[in-house]
């Protein structure tokens, strides 16, 4: 029985991706599910939105790689502005089954931000979601 078809897998593009990326291909192996690797760019300036946007780019590009060399369908999935916004939006757009999320990949700023987006995903969704904390 397939239980999760298609995986959200939210990056923050700290060195926490590699964890979260490992525990959901086990998932995807086991389910031959889809992944879709999702980055927010989120900037306040036009050079920054830029230096944001390129680096994530290499980086969901090699997880996507990474996966696909296991043999799992992966893609990836870019956006820009307020991450808990624009990850609520995809869910709602797309066909989840499951989001993924690693936590505390960050500085403190860091740290505030996504903990309160993980919290905001808990309150406002309906689908499973999977935290997973840094080792």
């Amino acid at each position: 029985m397939q239980i999760y078809k298609n995986i959200l897998v939210t990056m923050d593009c700290s060195p926490v991706d590699d964890r979260i990326l490992e525990h959901v291909a086990q998932l995807a192996l086991q389910n031959r599910s889809k992944v879709f690797l999702l980055h927010v760019v989120h900037s306040h300036t036009l050079d920054e939105h830029r230096a944001l946007t390129r680096n994530a780019e290499i980086l969901l590009a090699q997880g996507c790689q990474k996966l696909v060399d296991q043999g799992i369908d992966a893609k990836v999935v870019q956006r820009s502005g307020e991450p808990d916004e624009q990850i609520l939006k995809e869910i709602q757009d797309g066909d989840y089954d499951l989001v993924a999320m690693a936590t505390h990949g960050h500085s403190t700023f860091g740290q505030i931000l996504f903990g309160s987006v993980s919290k905001t995903l808990k309150q406002k969704i309906s689908i499973p979601m999977l935290l997973l904390g840094p080792e």
